[in-house]
């Protein structure tokens, strides 16, 4: 498949990568749907074009994680799997906010998001990550929310 994988594990499809990954996830997708309702908890797999390839087992939560990676590399978006438990350096944790990493600084430093220090260096578990992100996410939300019952009772047409 044409993706291309930097050294810290991230796939990023090329335009024929994207193209294979769509293909995959929509003969894959339905597969998941169809054995949900039995409540299959494994899947087999088997290499392509080997005859003689032994198939492989694998638990319906990874299987379930490759069709969610292969659904965001056929939109054409990089994918990388993060640990849980991982620790982010604070240009990583910036990066995942899709903020400036100054900007995230100053949410650590207010409180926002916890964190501890590794020497002089700042560490931002992934999780606390993740949960800063899920409560401003649905603050947002709140606030579109508002907004546009205020543009309805005002009749702005949006």
């Amino acid at each position: 498949m044409g993706v291309g994988v930097d050294l810290r594990g991230v796939a990023s499809p090329g335009e024929e990568g994207a193209r294979e990954a769509a293909r995959a996830a929509r003969m894959l997708a339905p597969l998941l749907r169809k054995t949900r309702k039995r409540q299959a908890s494994r899947f087999s797999i088997q290499p392509e074009g080997e005859s003689h390839a032994e198939s492989v087992t694998i638990p319906r939560e990874a299987f379930e994680l490759f069709v969610r990676i292969l659904e965001q590399m056929a939109q054409g978006h990089a994918v990388t799997i993060v640990p849980i438990h991982a620790e982010l350096t604070t240009q990583e944790a910036a990066n995942l906010l899709n903020v400036s990493r100054p900007y995230l600084i100053g949410l650590l430093d207010q409180g926002a998001i916890p964190f501890h220090r590794v020497g002089t260096h700042r560490r931002i578990r992934f999780e606390d990550l993740l949960a800063y992100k899920r409560q401003d996410d649905a603050r947002r939300k709140k606030v579109v929310d508002a907004l546009t019952e205020e543009a309805e009772k005002l009749g702005l047409g949006y």
